[in-house]
């Protein structure tokens, strides 16, 4: 049996242009209760599918050892690197803001 991480980090390997609506629907939990942290996750999912930390890592122009330490469950990234990391996947920042169409 698969775990669920790996299930969805599967799905977003087969299907890349879910990875915003996946995206943004964890930015719209942010302000919840584990919020945060579900954000991160979503986000190393996302990263994961995409080549993985070091890929991902070198196209924001962090090292992996930065974004490992910024995805972590416990993760506190600055602004500076979300935005760095999200770019990094394809996706703008901006865009987690708006409605999907």
């Amino acid at each position: 049996m698969k775990s669920h991480d790996t299930a969805v980090i599967e799905m977003l390997r087969d299907d890349p242009d879910m990875a915003l609506d996946y995206l943004r629907a964890a930015f719209d939990e942010l302000d919840k209760e584990g919020g945060e942290s579900a954000f991160l996750m979503a986000l190393r999912h996302v990263v994961e599918a995409q080549g993985g930390m070091a890929a991902v890592a070198e196209r924001a122009k962090v090292s992996r050892e930065s974004l490992y330490r910024a995805l972590s469950p416990k993760g506190n990234p600055t602004l500076r690197t979300m935005t760095a990391v999200i770019k990094a996947t394809g996706i703008h920042f901006h865009d987690l803001t708006q409605q999907a169409s």
